[in-house]
This record gives C-alpha cells, structure tokens and sequence, in this order.
C-alpha cells in the first residue's frame, strides 16, 4: 500500500476532533485505502486493534434493505464495552438516512468517526438537517503528480517521462499501482465511469433517455476548460435535431457534480470582486476520464493541462475561480484565507508567452502571478511574472 500523506496528514489533524469526518470523491479515487492507512496509523500509535471499526456498506456487503436503524445497531453490537471507538465507515452512501445513524453513534457514544462515500446521498441535505455543524468534508482526488511518482517510484523512468505518462494516463490509483498499456488503462478508467454513471446518476435518478443524457455528458467532456452554459448546450442539441429543456441541462450538470465527475468552477470579477454566475468551467475529476471516451489526442492537451492544474490548486486548500479583469480571462485566481494567486497555463513558450504575461501584467495588486507552461526551456521572471514548468509547478509544495 503506498501512503498518501497529504491525507493522512489531514486526519491526524483532526483525529478526536468531534466531527464527522466525511471523505468524499468520485469512485476508485483512493478513499478506501486512505481508510487503511488511517487504520494502520491509529494502531501504530497505540489504538487498540479492538477499539478501531471498519466496516464497508457497498452492495456486495451487505444486504440492499438496511436501514439507518439496522446499521446503528450492527455497529453498537462491536461497541461491547465502555471507552473510545475509531469508527471507519467505507461507502456509507448506501445506506438510506445513514447520516441519522452516523448522528445517533456522535451523540450516544465515546466515538471518533470517519466516513467515505462517493454519490449525492453523502451531501443530501439531510447532512445539515442531521449533523448541522458537526462534520467536516474533506474532498479526495485520483493522485496528484507528486502521489503518482511516489507510485512510480521503483520505475528507472525521468519525471519528464513520468509527468508525460500521468498527463496522458490519469491519476487514478488502480491504474497507477501497474504499468498497463494506454488501451487497458482507458478500458478500466472507462469502467470506473459506467459504473459511477450507472449506479450513482441514471439509476438513482430514473434517467429513461440514456442516449441523450450522454451526449450531454460528451459535450461537456468536449469543452472542458471552456466556457459554455446550459442554454448553449440546448442550442447544440438542437442543431443535431435533439430537443432538452435548460432545467433538464441544469440537473443532469448537478447530477454528474454530486457524483464528483466533474467539479464547477466560478468566474470571478475581479474589477467589480464578485463572483458571476454565468459562463462558468466544468474539469473533469481525472483528464483519463476524457481519454477513455474519446481517445487521446495530442490536440486537446492544453485544455487538460488546465484540467491538472485546477485540481493542485484544489488540493493544496485554494478556492479556485476563472478571473475576469475586464475584457481579459486569467486561467485561475486561486484564494486561499488571506492569500491569492494567479495562474495562466500554456503548452508551450514563447508564442503564447505574450499574451498570457500581458494579461497578468495588467492585474494591478502585489500577488504572485505564474504563467505554467510544458515548454522545456521556460523559466524565469517576466517582470515578475513566474514563467514556471508544469512539472515544478505540480511539485511544489506550496506558492
């Protein structure tokens, strides 16, 4: 098992904190595992192996008919005497008012609770009607970079080979874990995503017209890192001689959302400091995801590199917007607490170093601004502009 530390490190942090610890990400991201690792933690520091409960709720597990009241007492039943309990509940999602249940074990008994979950049922409103300011969510990614070559680690191959590799493989763990060719990787990313669009969306939301829900999906998968709205969509559909109202766009975008597929991302107004609600970015989960239905084309690398970026600065804590200073796109304006950067992406250097520099250049504040770039001879200051590589960029630990 290699260990992910970026969250191991964030559990410890809030180990015995009393909140609900809730791991929430798109099927096969790794939650499971990161349950292990937190397992082996606890036991490793002094938790007895009889204090801490796992137990998995997906449907091969356990019977579909559970209830909130049948999983509160299979885990009461564990609990056979007085003390602290390390309760680690894998899939919890299944279950039909687990978070009632999950609530009960928070209010009756000396527990700290983690739980992972990967559909819209994890972030039901139920959530704030049952554990309203008593859980903490903590989103999972496929790997980052730096996770992916720790999983490479044994491999004799550069970083550039290796970023090249993750750029067109995706950071999907079980892929990762062996050195599949490029057609077997996207075949079981492609299995990952039928069965999160069979089990997680057209099931649970009694999609009828499956072909029309995908092309929306296709669409989507098409213009990531583009902006597009819901009635555009519409327009489109209508040229290919489909018809689909905007709320049913609106709702198949929430449902793939909810299923952590794909991620929304604001435009920021940075002349007026708001944030808009038109003309907003999707990115996929995992660029493999796009690969596996359409097939990799060197063409489309830019808008992935986009992709890969979003999800570093996601991951290192940052809310991330597209900003908007006037007539000019900046890439990201990444926020976190009282810090701000600014991120254009490129594929290459010099042709396309002009424009993303000036539109930086013409942000007037004293934030770091960085134009990430695959270009092999890039790096440097262009009037304290960052011309950094992606490769650089992905494994910093901070900016």
């Amino acid at each position: 098992m290699v260990v992910r530390p970026h969250y191991l490190d964030l559990l410890k942090t809030y180990r015995d904190v009393p909140l609900v610890k809730i791991l929430a990400g798109i099927r096969r991201c790794g939650k499971s595992t990161i349950l292990e690792m937190l397992r082996d933690d606890l036991i490793k520091s002094g938790v007895p192996d009889d204090r801490i409960i796992r137990m998995c709720y997906t449907s091969e597990e356990f019977d579909d008919g559970m209830t909130d009241k049948d999983m509160y007492n299979g885990i009461r039943e564990k609990m056979t005497d007085g003390g602290r309990y390390y309760l680690l509940l894998d899939e919890v999602q299944e279950i039909i008012g687990w978070e009632k249940a999950v609530n009960s074990l928070l209010e009756n008994a000396d527990t700290d609770i983690y739980v992972t979950g990967s559909n819209s049922r994890l972030m039901s409103s139920e959530i704030s009607t049952y554990l309203t300011g008593r859980y903490l969510s903590i989103p999972v990614f496929p790997l980052s970079f730096a996770e992916y070559m720790e999983f490479k680690k044994s491999s004799a191959r550069t970083t550039k080979e290796l970023l090249n590799e993750y750029i067109r493989m995706g950071g999907f763990p079980v892929v990762a874990l062996s050195n599949f060719d490029e057609g077997t990787a996207y075949q079981i990313v492609e299995g990952i995503y039928h069965s999160v669009i069979t089990s997680d969306i057209t099931k649970r939301h009694n999609i009828t017209n499956f072909d029309l829900f995908n092309r929306v999906v296709k669409y989507v998968v098409e213009n990531v890192g583009k902006t597009f709205s819901a009635n555009a969509i519409v327009k489109f559909l209508k040229s290919e001689g489909r018809s689909l109202s905007v709320e049913s766009v609106y709702n198949y975008l929430e449902w793939l959302e909810k299923a952590f597929v794909i991620y929304r991302c604001q435009r920021y107004d940075l002349q007026g400091k708001s944030v808009l609600k038109t003309q907003e970015k999707f990115y996929l989960a995992d660029a493999s995801l796009k690969y596996c239905m359409m097939g990799f084309n060197p063409k489309s690398v830019s808008a992935m590199l986009e992709n890969i970026v979003y999800f570093e600065l996601r991951r290192k804590g940052y809310k991330v917007y597209i900003g908007k200073n006037e007539t000019k796109e900046i890439d990201f304006v990444a926020v976190r607490r009282d810090e701000r950067i600014y991120v254009q992406v490129c594929r290459n250097l010099p042709e396309e170093s002009d424009r993303e520099v000036a539109n930086l250049l013409e942000i007037k504040d004293h934030y770091p601004k960085y134009v990430v770039t695959l270009d092999d001879l890039a790096a440097g200051n262009i009037n304290g502009v960052k011309i950094v590589h992606l490769a650089d960029f992905l494994l910093a630990e901070d900016y």
